[in-house]
């Protein structure tokens, strides 16, 4: 009975081996677990079904599940890749593996241009390059004028928009990109290792 209803949770969640995930993605198998561990706190801790919904994704990154903010759903939004309206545990380990220190710099690309791509046309515009910009403000204790903010926009724009056409393209995307790496600078979380080094110290004695 307790095997039969521990499957059921774990199909219900999405749940996939440890070693295949560890061969899709830079985590160990150790990692994966701990990522496991995580997992079930994060999805149980407002409504206990063994998948992250918003407000608990919310909660669990940005410490606020009651304020609404464009930065948060997008990489929800990105994270829910089945686009159901919550995350199982196999998006939720492929997704954070973007942020992983040894991930390619070509998947952390992509990952932001697809953050900023609020349309999902293909293609970053001046509006949504703002829009974001002031959803990363409202996370941040930074306080910018409009007038500065409308400054980063322009300087962005006329640096990425190479061809002229009011739009960055993902080619143009990862040029601006390769000249201004800083850009990448929270698609690295150093500290996912040694949080996950030591849950995984804490699995691997189990």
């Amino acid at each position: 009975m307790g095997c039969f209803c521990l499957k059921k949770v774990r199909n219900k969640s999405g749940y996939k081996d440890p070693t295949i995930l560890a061969s899709e993605t830079p985590f160990t198998v150790n990692e994966v677990k701990a990522l496991y561990d995580l997992f079930k706190r994060v999805s149980s801790s407002i409504i206990d079904d063994g998948l992250i919904h918003k407000v608990e994704f919310q909660h669990a990154v940005f410490r606020n599940s009651s304020k609404q903010n464009l930065f948060a759903d997008r990489v929800f939004d990105l994270f829910d890749v089945k686009h159901n309206g919550v995350i199982e545990f196999g998006e939720f380990v492929r997704s954070l593996s973007v942020f992983h220190p040894n991930a390619p710099i070509a998947d952390k690309i992509a990952f932001l241009f697809r953050l900023y791509d609020l349309r999902q046309t293909g293609y970053i515009e001046g509006e949504e390059l703002k829009e974001m910009l002031l959803a990363l403000l409202g996370e941040s204790d930074l306080l910018l004028s409009n007038d500065m903010v409308e400054m980063i926009v322009e300087k962005t724009m006329v640096e990425a928009d190479s061809n002229g056409d009011g739009k960055i393209d993902e080619e143009e995307w990862r040029e601006f990109v390769k000249n201004n790496p800083s850009v990448l600078k929270n698609m690295t979380l150093p500290y996912l290792n040694f949080v996950l080094n030591n849950e995984a110290e804490i699995v691997g004695n189990k």
